[in-house]
């Protein structure tokens, strides 16, 4: 059978004892990073004193071979105890995963998922916002109108919203929720269990001044939803495309934002 396998996000004590022992008796281990695999497994052998069986297979999986690899996977391949882990949290999580739980549903192989560290899931009960919906956005786009229009998505979807951003965009995501929400709450958590774990609150720019000048780490962004939630299609940057006077966009977008208008229009004024 297939077992996904989750593994800790930074902190090797959040390993479960589930996860100990599919890892210790699998045959085949697939690792969207072998080396990582390796690495984790070594730990578990010197910390915790485990045994493994002693000739397992490591295959490399992972985002640019994964649609190339399942196309040529045959059901008795599963006739082992095949595992797959990401390189840290639940896989299928932005990172590879559904493909093969999809494949075992098609062909009939049995296969489990077990539960364990996820850093959205982690970042969110941390956030303190108590609205119980919530929506996982993931990544994105690195650039251009894509970016533009998934943000705007983001902020807009009615759900606490949860964003994963690398720590070389994060300075510039800060720019842009402060452009298009000046006054929307967001949390940051940076290295989640790990050693310099830290937690932001407040508005953009009130976090930019507290964030250090050292981004390096692995960063989650969890967005308030908005005071009212947006029902329309129209988007700001709909609204600052079109020819109109600075005073009517801002009136325009304060209706579908909540936004205060005055704030909106200096906003507008100084871009």
């Amino acid at each position: 059978m297939l077992t996904l396998v989750p593994t800790p996000i930074g902190n090797i004590g959040d390993i479960s004892l589930r996860a100990i022992e599919a890892l210790s008796g699998a045959d085949t281990l697939l690792c969207e990073d072998t080396r990582v695999t390796k690495k984790l497994i070594h730990i578990l052998k010197e910390r915790y004193d485990t045994s493994f069986k002693s000739e397992q297979n490591f295959i490399s999986l992972h985002s640019h071979n994964e649609k190339e690899f399942i196309e040529k996977l045959s059901p008795s391949f599963f006739e082992q105890n095949v595992i797959y882990v990401s390189d840290a949290g639940m896989p299928g999580i932005s990172d590879p995963g559904q493909a093969l739980v999809k494949y075992c549903q098609h062909n009939g192989v049995k296969y489990d998922v077990l539960p364990g560290a996820n850093a959205l899931l982690t970042a969110f009960v941390a956030s303190g916002f108590v609205e119980t919906k919530m929506l996982f956005w993931g990544f994105l786009p690195h650039k251009g109108k894509d970016r533009d229009a998934s943000l705007q998505g983001a902020l807009n979807s009615g759900f606490t919203t949860i964003l994963y951003e690398s720590p070389h965009r994060l300075d510039k995501l800060l720019n842009e929720l402060s452009y298009q929400d000046s006054s929307r709450k967001i949390f940051l958590a940076k290295e989640l269990t790990k050693k310099y774990q830290k937690y932001y609150f407040g508005t953009a720019d009130e976090i930019r001044q507290k964030v250090d000048a050292n981004l390096r780490g692995e960063w989650v962004v969890v967005i308030e939803a908005a005071a009212t939630q947006n029902s329309s299609a129209i988007s700001q940057n709909d609204i600052l495309e079109l020819d109109l006077p600075k005073k009517v966009q801002a009136k325009l977008i304060s209706k579908i934002t909540g936004e205060n208008t005055k704030a909106c229009y200096e906003r507008l004024l100084n871009h």
